[in-house]
């Protein structure tokens, strides 16, 4: 059962978005919230457990960015989804570089949210071929003194196991793929991709296997 917790002013839209979830037998609706300052209240209270972050981004009282942010540093092994609108792609670009690995539509239907959050969970990143591009786009206009960096060496950055992750996440492999080829548990797998995450100083999949190339920790074609 994956714990979700839904940021969403509108209380129509939040409603729709808490049924949704509810409603799916893999899912549990950790809280409901309407603004930053609850959210991050909530994600601050120990006694509560996160597996999953909603969000909006337009909050009343601020970005739905730094509810990203927040729950990554409290809840690290929470994955972050960006509820969005037609036409909002930069605003979901910002979001996938603060953290999040996807965006929902606000016109999504109940069992398509719901197959999203497991996809994600399962490994998957649900964004279009119109976010991929522009963030390929962005990171390739990263200024040419930034790749000439000196790498640190592979043996003092990464423990084989965390190289392996790095490899098949980038090669596109889900977390339940990546536990049978290494014959762990999922659990294992997410331990070591939070430890990669922090060592490669990223919050994504898109961000390690971009810092991971830079590094040549991948091979430009993995």
């Amino acid at each position: 059962m994956w714990r979700v917790l839904v940021v969403e002013d509108d209380v129509q839209m939040r409603e729709f978005f808490a049924a949704s979830i509810v409603s799916c037998g893999s899912l549990t609706l950790a809280a409901s919230l309407g603004t930053v300052a609850e959210a991050c209240a909530w994600l601050d209270d120990d006694a509560n457990t996160l597996d999953v972050l909603l969000t909006d981004l337009g909050l009343p009282d601020g970005s739905g960015l730094e509810v990203i942010r927040h729950a990554i540093r409290t809840h690290p092994r929470c994955e972050a989804l960006v509820i969005s609108m037609f036409g909002d792609e930069d605003n979901v670009l910002a979001s996938i570089e603060a953290g999040a690995l996807g965006y929902i539509h606000k016109d999504s239907a109940p069992d398509d949210i719901a197959q999203s959050i497991l996809e994600m969970r399962s490994g998957a990143s649900p964004i279009s071929p119109m976010i991929a591009r522009k963030l390929l786009s962005k990171y390739a206009r990263i200024k040419p003194e930034s790749a000439e960096l000196a790498p640190r060496p592979v043996s003092a950055l990464l423990s084989p196991r965390e190289q392996d992750a790095l490899t098949l996440i980038a090669r596109g492999f889900t977390y339940a793929e990546i536990a049978a080829l290494q014959a762990v548990t999922v659990h294992t797998v997410q331990s070591h991709i939070k430890n990669l995450y922090a060592k490669l100083s990223v919050h994504s999949k898109s961000e390690a296997v971009f810092e991971g190339t830079r590094l040549g920790l991948l091979a430009p074609h993995v």
